[in-house]
């Protein structure tokens, strides 16, 4: 399922306009990463949790050459579904 097909249910199960349905998709996800970037958790109680974590500095390798590269440390987003998601997935 792709954005606009997600916005076309959403609308239909609660008998809005896909306009207006999109607009409250795109401020809600523009509120997550807002929040995750911060710092801060997003917890949806039975959806899954957004945090921020840190990707420790490595070492890789150029796939071209094969020569050693240093990865350097970097920020990167986490989901962990809630328990009632990963239950109903069994």
């Amino acid at each position: 399922m792709n954005k606009a097909e997600l916005i076309e249910r959403v609308a239909k199960d609660t008998e809005s306009t896909k306009a207006h349905t999109e607009r409250m998709l795109d401020a809600t996800l523009d509120i997550i990463r807002k929040t995750v970037k911060k710092g801060d958790e997003v917890k949806l109680v039975g959806f899954g949790t957004f945090t921020k974590q840190k990707r420790k500095a490595r070492k890789g390798r150029n796939p071209q050459t094969g020569k050693e590269i240093k990865i350097p440390a970097a920020w990167y987003p986490k989901f962990r579904p809630g328990s009632e998601f990963k239950t109903m997935l069994k």
